[in-house]
């Protein structure tokens, strides 16, 4: 059976999380004192409180969405409250709420739920390189393209999860986690809007290479509410620049793990690369996310999905990032910064990697443009972007302007 991976078994799940733990805590500078940590102690419990941080934070976005002539539209407002403590002992603890509030009527086709909710709360402790978080927390690996928290919509992607990062090896960080629960993007109040899991995360990242930056990884996801997200995937990564040449390669194997019904094996494959040509950035790419033939295809279930193939999210597939026969984007960039203001513009071309089972070749294209730039302390944007539909879909076009402070 294609999903008998040994790493899949539970117990030697737990043996893999139990020697990362002991590698990462038993690292050079583990036990080192305190005095040495990046957080600045105070002498009690209650400076630590009373010498915290407070942020308050507003994003104002109104979306508009055209679907093959059905129009919708959405104004809603964000207000996050962060309270961040000081360090006391070694330890310090952040709280942050967000609020979203629907300032049109809403009418549906726009991924930004209303509500209240607590976005992040942890315990952290910090002794040497290394710190220990417990609670409700931001996870973003490398570009985000496995593991994210899809920053862009108004309710963010967070975890219930238990983490450990190390740093005191030079050039290298070290991260684990063991996450119970992922907080998505649909709100508590949805019955998607949380999924029980038994995952762990495990990246390693090595920066004193002269040419660039070279990532490990590997992704054991037990998704206990949506079977079809359980995977294990394993790859590499490698980006970096020179001059004014930047470029990054990655490779990722993944198979159906855990309770998942499914039995494939599917590969990721990435090549890109940009230059600089004066004050332009001209970029290019290839990303494919394979299929197994009708087995199965390679999913990215906690992904900042938004990021990836366009920005109409025609290709959610449902949170997994796929759809049956896999994917190819072929894509270009070009962008610039003209007095302050940054001008963004972006092209894909989707194509099918296994048209005998998708029943598809060209899967359409998308063209998009963003201006973002800020005034009078505030981060103003204006984001469009236009999915021509070939054999997928049906055209559909998106604006967004949003409006963000913080205080």
């Amino acid at each position: 059976m294609k999903n008998q991976n040994p790493f899949s078994h539970f117990s030697l799940r737990k043996n893999l999380l139990a020697l990362t733990v002991s590698t990462i805590a038993t690292a050079p500078g583990f036990a080192q004192e305190m005095s040495e940590q990046q957080v600045p102690e105070v002498n009690s419990f209650a400076d630590a409180l009373s010498q915290g941080d407070v942020t308050l934070g507003f994003r104002a976005r109104s979306e508009f969405v055209d679907v093959d002539g059905t129009d919708v539209d959405l104004t809603s407002l964000q207000t996050r409250l962060t309270f961040t403590s000081a360090a006391y002992e070694g330890f310090s603890t952040l709280i942050e709420m967000d609020d979203v509030t629907h300032m049109t009527d809403f009418e549906g086709g726009v991924g930004d739920p209303e509500g209240t909710e607590v976005n992040q709360a942890y315990l952290a402790y910090a002794t040497g390189g290394t710190t220990f978080k417990y609670g409700r927390q931001r996870i973003l690996l490398d570009n985000q393209r496995f593991v994210g928290g899809v920053g862009f919509r108004q309710n963010e992607q967070t975890y219930d999860a238990f983490s450990v990062t190390n740093t005191s090896l030079a050039d290298t960080t070290l991260f684990l986690a063991r996450v119970s629960n992922v907080n998505r993007i649909f709100g508590e109040d949805s019955p998607v809007g949380d999924h029980t899991n038994d995952t762990y995360l495990l990246n390693g990242k090595y920066a004193g290479l002269p040419a660039g930056t070279l990532s490990g990884y590997a992704y054991l996801i037990d998704n206990e509410d949506a079977a079809a997200f359980s995977t294990d995937t394993y790859g590499v990564r490698f980006a970096g620049g020179q001059g004014d040449l930047s470029y990054a390669l990655e490779y990722a194997m993944q198979s159906s793990a855990a309770n998942n019904p499914a039995d494939y094996d599917a590969d990721y494959l990435l090549a890109e690369g940009s230059y600089k040509l004066g004050a332009v950035t001209l970029s290019g790419g290839y990303e494919l996310l394979g299929a197994d033939g009708a087995d199965g295809q390679f999913i990215t279930p906690l992904a900042t999905l938004h990021k990836f193939q366009g920005w109409t999210d025609k290709f959610l597939g449902g949170g997994t990032g796929n759809i049956a026969g896999g994917i190819e984007d072929v894509y270009l960039s070009v962008g610039t910064t003209l007095a302050g203001v940054k001008v963004a513009f972006n092209y894909h071309q989707l194509s099918s990697d296994d048209s005998g089972v998708s029943g598809m070749d060209k899967l359409g294209s998308e063209a998009g443009f963003l201006v973002a730039g800020k005034l009078a302390g505030v981060n103003l944007s204006m984001k469009y972007s236009s999915f021509s539909a070939d054999d997928f879909s049906v055209d559909t076009d998106k604006l967004w302007l949003t409006a963000a402070a913080k205080f």
